[in-house]
């Protein structure tokens, strides 16, 4: 599990550094050398999609999600762990019908491309379909924690 956070992590900052580099290179090619960078509008769209789609896995791992703390936080303890077991389960089906649905869009549109840059279909539905299947296994890894631990994540609100 954590070379798969390793990986994500450092895929992650390739992604936002190319997400950051195509529109800094088509200020400075159209600003500087009255060149603009044909495609870079849909290059950088791309980075963006394969980073959210990529890094909300880690995300979900890290417990940076918005999970309604508050609420949870008013609940008994054992309700709170069925919630918590539920939400997850809820997570693993579906991300996993995601991912089967972008898998299945691909097989049907594999010939087809991209408008401008003319990127084959699979190239950039891929990262929906990767991205959701990380997903359902980073929520089956959570289901996993919080059941085989029996009680349910301390939910603290600090308040400044």
């Amino acid at each position: 599990m954590r070379q798969l956070v390793l990986v994500l992590r450092v895929v992650s900052c390739l992604l936002l550094a190319g997400l950051i580099l195509a529109p800094f290179t088509q200020i400075i090619m159209r600003g500087v050398f009255d060149v603009p960078l044909a495609g870079a509008e849909e290059i950088a769209r791309y980075m963006l999609i394969c980073l959210t789609f990529l890094a909300a896995a880690l995300v979900s791992l890290e417990g940076g999600q918005i999970r309604m703390e508050e609420f949870q936080g008013m609940l008994p303890e054992r309700p709170r762990w069925l919630l918590q077991m539920a939400i997850e389960i809820a997570g693993i089906v579906f991300f996993s019908v995601l991912s089967v649905a972008a898998f299945l869009t691909i097989s049907r549109n594999f010939s087809s491309t991209t408008a401008t840059l003319e990127m084959p279909f699979v190239f950039f539905m891929g990262p929906l379909a990767i991205g959701a299947a990380f997903l359902a296994f980073a929520c089956a890894s959570l289901f996993w924690t919080t059941f085989s631990r029996g009680k349910p994540d301390e939910k603290q609100t600090t308040l400044t």
